[in-house]
C-alpha cells in the first residue's frame, strides 16, 4: 500500500487504549533493573520532549532520550501474540507508554505526525523498537528475541514535536504522513528496503538523527 492512497489518509484516526508507565525498577534475574514493568495510568499525563513525566527509565543509553521519548504498540498486533502465546498480554506488557487501536504503528511511515488529544500533544514516528536480553527475560518466552523479530511487529517510537498531555481514551489523528514510503517496519533488520525509497527518506528536512542512522545503515545494505 502506498502512502496516500485511498484507505489509508491523513486524517486517519485511531485511539488511545492506555497510557502506561514505569513506577520503578523490576529486577529480571541476570539482566538486573528495568524499567519494562509498565503499568495503566488514570487521568491526564504530562509529555515533555523527554517522554512522559511519570515515567521510568533505566536504561537511558537505549531506551529514553528525544528521538525515542514515547513508545508505542499496536493493540492488533498485541492481540495476534497473544493468540500465538495463548496468554493474555495487559495493557503496557510491551514496554509500551501508547497501547493504540484504530492505527498501522509499526507500518506507520517515518516521520508520520499524530496529534494526540485536544492539549496540543504532536507526535512524530521514528524508529522500530529492537528487541534486546531485557525484553527477552521479561517475556520469559522460548527464543522471544529472534520470535520478535522475525515477525517485525516491532511497534514504534516517537518525538515529541509538541508537548501536551495524554489519556486514555484520546484521540489520535494523523496530520501529516510523508510520501518517501519508508515505514517504520522497514528499519528492522533482516525486513527488505528499497533505496530509491531510503533515499527519499534521509533527503526529508529535520528528520530525527536515529531516523537518520537507521536509514543510512538499511541503504548502505541494499
Amino acid at each position: 500500500m502506498t502512502a496516500g492512497s485511498a484507505s489509508e489518509q491523513v486524517g486517519d484516526i485511531g485511539r488511545v487504549l492506555a497510557v502506561c508507565a514505569a513506577d520503578d525498577d523490576v529486577v529480571l534475574g541476570n539482566v538486573g533493573a528495568s524499567g519494562i514493568d509498565k503499568r495503566p495510568r488514570s487521568g491526564r499525563v504530562s509529555v515533555t520532549e523527554m517522554g512522559l513525566v511519570t515515567d521510568h527509565v533505566v536504561d537511558t543509553k537505549h531506551h529514553g532520550g528525544t528521538d525515542q521519548a514515547v513508545y508505542a504498540y499496536s493493540e492488533r498486533e498485541a492481540h495476534r501474540w497473544a493468540d500465538e502465546l495463548g496468554r493474555e498480554l495487559p495493557f503496557g506488557w510491551f514496554g509500551e507508554n501508547l497501547r493504540i487501536d484504530g492505527l498501522p504503528i509499526t507500518d506507520a511511515m517515518v516521520g508520520e505526525r499524530w496529534e494526540v488529544g485536544d492539549d496540543g500533544l504532536v507526535l512524530e514516528t521514528t524508529i522500530p523498537r529492537i528487541p534486546c536480553r531485557t525484553f527477552a527475560a521479561w517475556a520469559g518466552e522460548p527464543q522471544w528475541v529472534k520470535r520478535f523479530l522475525a515477525r517485525a511487529d516491532t511497534g514504534a517510537y516517537l518525538r515529541v514535536l509538541h508537548p501536551g498531555t495524554v489519556a486514555e481514551g484520546d484521540r489520535v489523528r494523523v496530520v501529516h504522513r510523508p510520501e518517501h514510503g519508508v515505514r517504520v517496519r522497514h528499519l528492522v533488520a533482516g525486513t527488505d528496503a528499497d533505496g530509491e525509497q531510503l533515499t527519499a527518506l534521509l533527503a526529508e528536512d529535520g528528520i530525527a538523527p536515529k531516523v537518520q542512522r537507521e536509514a543510512s545503515r538499511k541503504l548502505s545494505r541494499v
